[in-house]
């Protein structure tokens, strides 16, 4: 017989059970309670309860671990300073989109090297996860696999769905399911409509393919996500994070009946690709906010250890510590200034 399946697969291997890899690598109690008191405050800024600024800032990607570790015990310290008026959660990606070809996260190429030992990047991911976790700092990812949340979503307090990603149906029905706040990004054209379309989806009940925490195919039925806001990240025609632009997204959410909530990307279309203009980024979302822009909730931003970004691939051995192998992003000097400048600036807001 004539075979007609598999004939552009290599191989298969087998992954771990979601269940047997969160038995192997569990969470305590301390970080469950943490985990959810971080979701539960990212949910009060999301509806207007809490007044503070809710910053997502950490490298664009994860690569070395050491370098991460560095970065988040830095950030941690800066985080319970500024706790009063802005609310810190790490970026910890591991997983990166592409337009073609390149490398795609730490989960999926933990090595480098491009062997592509899963399994062992989903264990570097829970790790990693739970160490920021212990040092007291929320975390935020990009899911981009829907397949990933079984194994790690228990782990992040807050998840982006990308510009590439945002139309997807696989991606609003596994955000409909997933248990933390979670923010759409516009279509790289900058229209929004995609992102107001899929928050929409999202925080309705949905039915869909999809693995249990036993690995079997399942179909899943889920509740809807009630946290779902929208993240401007720029487009093609350029950035539309403005103030007259935000008052009109705000707009076209409640239309739909959504909570008007807008986060702004400090990067991508809105620095094209510039990491020295995310602080006058992350000041324009701030002077929004005093200026009465209740929906402006907080800024995303790409920031390293060091500034700008290298090539890769390139030998391990010649990677330069502190620096980011995917997008570029500000330096952790200019981003420690731009986090106590957005304090000082919003200090009116909290009298």
């Amino acid at each position: 017989m004539i075979n007609t399946t598999d004939i552009n697969i290599e191989s298969f291997r087998e992954l771990p059970t979601p269940e047997e890899l969160l038995a192997s690598i569990p969470k305590t109690d301390a970080e469950a309670e943490f985990i959810t008191e971080a979701r539960q405050t990212i949910h009060r800024i999301i509806f207007g309860d809490d007044p503070r600024l809710l910053v997502v800032v950490g490298p664009c990607s994860i690569h070395d671990l050491e370098a991460g570790r560095e970065y988040a015990r830095r950030l941690v310290k800066l985080a319970k300073e500024l706790e009063d008026r802005v609310y810190i959660v790490m970026r910890v990606y591991f997983e990166k989109p592409r337009t073609t070809v390149g490398w795609k996260g730490l989960i999926m190429d933990p090595q480098l090297d491009g062997q592509c030992d899963i399994p062992e990047g989903l264990k570097v991911a829970r790790n990693f996860l739970r160490e920021v976790v212990d040092l007291g700092l929320p975390t935020a990812t990009e899911l981009l696999d829907p397949i990933t949340p079984q194994y790690i979503a228990d782990l992040i307090c807050w998840t982006a769905i990308g510009a590439r990603t945002t139309e997807s149906q696989t991606h609003r029905q596994m955000a409909s399911g997933l248990s933390m706040p979670l923010g759409f990004k516009n279509s790289t054209d900058g229209t929004i409509d995609a992102a107001i379309n899929a928050i929409k989806a999202a925080s309705q009940q949905q039915t869909f393919l999809g693995i249990g925490a036993n690995g079997r195919a399942s179909a899943v039925t889920t509740r809807g996500n009630p946290n779902c806001h929208l993240v401007l990240r720029g487009g093609k025609a350029g950035p539309n994070y403005s103030a007259d632009q935000v008052k009109d997204y705000a707009a076209q959410l409640k239309g739909k009946g959504l909570i008007p909530a807008v986060m702004v990307d400090c990067a991508h279309d809105n620095s094209g690709k510039d990491p020295a203009k995310s602080p006058e980024i992350l000041d324009e979302a701030v002077q929004q906010i005093l200026d009465g822009n209740t929906a402006m909730i907080g800024a995303m931003v790409e920031s390293n250890l060091k500034h700008g970004s290298q090539k890769f691939p390139q030998p391990i051995e010649d990677l330069e510590y502190g620096v980011s192998i995917t997008d570029p992003c500000l330096g952790w000097e200019d981003t420690e200034e731009a986090l106590r400048a957005a304090y000082e600036k919003l200090a009116p807001r909290f009298k």
